[in-house]
């Protein structure tokens, strides 16, 4: 592809690039007449201004980088559709990348969008915590950064929360309440902070009614590390009456082995998910699940990292920490019960 400079619009037009320069920027110093002229020509020739040089004399890229861990589920999607709305508004172009839950990716992805000059960096972490030396040196270096969903406590940076322990406690209080003891959480990896939360809550719900603590199982977010969990339950002939899962995908996971072997959802054993996904209502049957607000959360982490980039030298780090709701469906209801 042939590209256009100012050269060839000064050859073109017999002046210096320099006044093919200041027509450019209609400086004071040139005629009315020679400017037109100036970019007349341009718009015939097709030139367009070098945007790579343009962000280098501005000191920014009006990119914003965006890593999730993956695109499975519609949660991830529907929060980079929330923070695009955000984002596009004020000028800056998107670039999503996606770490397949691998830390490894993951530092690749977020190295590359730095090397490209990125304005900042919009970050949900894979499952492992191998990253996080390389995040704080970034920290310290004043690049702009939120963190959403997956996080860890210890950086000094923004992030937008989901009130995991608010949700998790009404979750498993909704199991108990339909009367189902021996209540499992499959929880996700260890050192995520929603994780922590989410098994305070599951906790608090049994301290509350005075019931048994039921196993908590470390696993992770993907259908595979349900079905794996699962088949390890009946192999070891441990199977709860109801699970509270880390997400949706680990609960379908799962509960497909179960249907599998004979067991009958709920009859046999129960599910609560998390995160709403579109598969929750399309399984059989359709799983109860906590619902995030996906959105508000894209919206939000958009408008940390505007007020940042803003800001630079004057940022303090905030925590934003959002409510959702518990829709109850067909997974959890105890039949016996009603």
């Amino acid at each position: 592809m042939e590209y256009i400079t100012i050269k060839d619009i000064a050859k073109k037009l017999n002046v210096s690039i320099s006044t093919v320069s200041r027509a450019f920027n209609d400086k004071y110093d040139i005629k009315k007449e020679t400017r037109e002229l100036v970019l007349k020509t341009a718009n015939e020739m097709g030139y367009r201004p070098n945007p790579i040089a343009k962000k280098l004399i501005q000191k920014r890229s009006y990119n914003i980088g965006i890593v999730v861990p993956e695109f499975v589920n519609s949660f991830f999607p529907e929060v980079i559709i929330g923070a695009q709305e955000i984002l596009h508004q004020k000028g800056y172009q998107v670039l999503v990348m996606q770490s397949n839950d691998s830390w490894e990716i993951e530092l690749k992805n977020v190295e590359t969008l730095v090397d490209n000059m990125v304005d900042g960096l919009i970050v949900s972490l894979s499952s492992e915590d191998h990253n996080n030396k390389y995040y704080n040196s970034l920290i310290k270096r004043g690049i702009p950064i939120v963190f959403f969903n997956r996080v860890v406590d210890e950086f000094e940076a923004s992030k937008v929360l989901f009130d995991d322990f608010k949700w998790a406690l009404f979750a498993t209080e909704h199991l108990i309440i339909q009367g189902y003891k021996n209540i499992t959480h499959i929880a996700g990896s260890k050192n995520l902070t929603l994780t922590k939360n989410r098994i305070k809550g599951f906790k608090a719900a049994h301290r509350k009614y005075k019931q048994e603590l039921g196993s908590i199982i470390y696993a992770g977010f993907t259908m595979e590390d349900g079905e794996r969990v699962a088949l390890e339950m009946i192999e070891k002939e441990k199977v709860p009456r109801a699970i509270f899962a880390a997400n949706d995908a680990t609960a379908i996971g799962a509960m497909k082995i179960f249907k599998e072997h004979g067991f009958l959802i709920p009859d046999d054993v129960a599910f609560v998910g998390f995160s709403e996904s579109r598969l929750a209502k399309n399984v059989s049957p359709p799983i109860s699940s906590v619902e995030q607000p996906t959105y508000d959360i894209g919206q939000s982490t958009a408008k940390l990292l505007l007020d940042q980039i803003e800001n630079k030298g004057l940022h303090i780090p905030q925590t934003l920490i959002l409510n959702g709701r518990l829709n109850i469906r067909e997974s959890s209801i105890n039949l016996k019960k009603v």
